[in-house]
């Protein structure tokens, strides 16, 4: 299941609990983000490892466009993670909704 800008945003404001994760590349972090754990995409399914802990929580994977994201969303759910959501246009529909 995918997640909408404006949901993610909704859901930090709120303070609610989810591993946010940006699977990008460091100068694209350096660029803009909107926070949560770095983990390159080219470091999985290695780091899948290290998330091992919120297996079983909410984690919402974005990058650049939501492509990146949805591959590691879908190596995260075969790692069994059981609710991996990806942003829906990534970094480019967050600042597209709410600016830099």
């Amino acid at each position: 299941m995918d997640i909408e800008v404006q949901e993610l945003k909704a859901k930090m404001e709120r303070g609610d609990s989810f591993l946010l994760l940006d699977v990008r590349e460091p100068y694209e972090r350096e660029e803009f983000n909107i926070g949560g754990e770095f983990i390159p995409m080219g470091m999985f399914p290695r780091a899948a490892e290290h998330l091992e802990d919120h297996q079983n929580d909410e984690v919402i994977v974005y990058c650049r466009s939501g492509r990146r994201s949805a591959t590691v969303q879908y190596m995260l759910q075969q790692a069994g993670f059981s609710n991996v959501r990806n942003l829906e246009g990534g970094v480019l529909a967050w600042i597209d909704a709410f600016g830099r």
